[in-house]
């Protein structure tokens, strides 16, 4: 999808899970909290019961602050802007350049465990700064299909940078 709230409720629920685990998930809270405005307008006691399972409740109760503000600031709307995604309660530099990217098509980076991985092998460097990350994932994401770019770097770092048994042989 490149349904706004449909991807950024995705992004927050894949931070540290996998996202085998996530997927029934957020297709169960997709049904119960369909738009922002469901979800804004939810009691936080049902946000986190509908969590319930995912562990760090903390990104629950960030997603629930981050759709009244959505509700409140931006007329029910997230927001397509790497700034303004920043802005929102529990949205990081990762979560904004994939909301961004994905949804909105807009040139911004999404650096995640898996894209942090691929990059560092690739710079040869093993504990490069996230700014040296940011950068490099700046100046090689395309302008053209930024969203397809990001998920594509984030599956190669998922399915062959792997962590422990890299299948250099099969990098692209």
């Amino acid at each position: 999808t490149r349904e706004p709230y449909a991807i950024l409720v995705s992004e927050v629920m894949a931070q540290q899970t996998r996202i085998d685990t996530v997927i029934p998930y957020w297709t169960r809270w997709m049904r119960q909290f369909p738009d922002v405005d469901a979800l804004a307008a939810a009691p936080v006691d049902d946000v986190l019961k509908a969590w319930e399972g995912l562990g760090y409740y903390t990104r629950a109760r960030n997603l629930h602050n981050a759709a009244r503000v959505v509700r409140e600031r931006h007329a029910g709307a997230v927001p397509g802007t790497y700034r303004a995604l920043r802005a929102l309660p529990g949205v990081g530099d990762y979560t904004a350049g994939a909301v961004a990217s994905i949804a909105f098509g807009a040139a911004e980076p999404a650096v995640d465990g898996n894209v942090r991985r691929v990059l560092s092998r690739l710079l040869d460097e093993p504990a490069p700064s996230p700014a040296l990350l940011r950068a490099t994932a700046a100046a090689l994401v395309d302008p053209a299909r930024p969203g397809e770019f990001n998920q594509a770097l984030m599956e190669l770092g998922s399915a062959v940078c792997t962590p422990r048994s890299p299948r250099c042989g099969e990098c692209p």
